[in-house]
């Protein structure tokens, strides 16, 4: 049986660098374009001067997903998603994983739009850290499944 009846064929000969793709075609454009990365993490906190469910001691699993743009390094990425997960794990999600968010954020009240702000800052600042022009264009964070807030770059620029 051939294997191109099912839409796809074996690789027999893989793309070698510098002989089959150069290093300068590595880069195809010099456009801003903007990768994205979602994360989870579950976290514990109440509401102040809100009557309603939220004033109560509850916890939710949170998503946050972060729109991050730049220019194309010579082979052709604006930032390794690999680095982004860094960034997360070490500089923000440490004051937000299975943490009491009430005792671990600036003093707020733990809403959606306040943390989502407070998280677009923290990414903000440690890419500009790196100063290779990287910058956040986006936060969402998910309360629940169909529940966010969100903010933008040129709404925090305009603030």
């Amino acid at each position: 049986m051939s294997l191109s009846n099912y839409g796809f064929t074996i690789v027999e000969n893989l793309q070698k660098i510098d002989e089959d793709i150069k290093r300068h075609q590595l880069k195809y454009h010099n456009k801003r374009v903007m990768v994205s990365k979602e994360f989870t993490f579950d976290a514990a906190h109440h509401l102040h001067c809100y009557e309603g469910k939220c004033k109560n001691l509850h916890g939710h699993t949170y998503k946050v997903i972060f729109g991050i743009s730049g220019y194309v390094d010579d082979i052709g990425i604006v930032i390794d998603f690999g680095d982004i997960k860094k960034i997360w794990k070490e500089q923000i999600e440490i004051h937000l994983d299975h943490r009491y968010l009430n005792d671990t954020l600036p003093a707020m009240n733990t809403t959606a739009e306040n943390m989502v702000v407070w998280i677009y800052e923290q990414m903000e600042t440690a890419l500009q850290e790196e100063s290779d022009g990287t910058r956040v264009e986006f936060v969402k964070l998910f309360e629940t499944p169909t529940s966010y807030a969100e903010v933008k770059r040129e709404w925090m620029q305009n603030a």
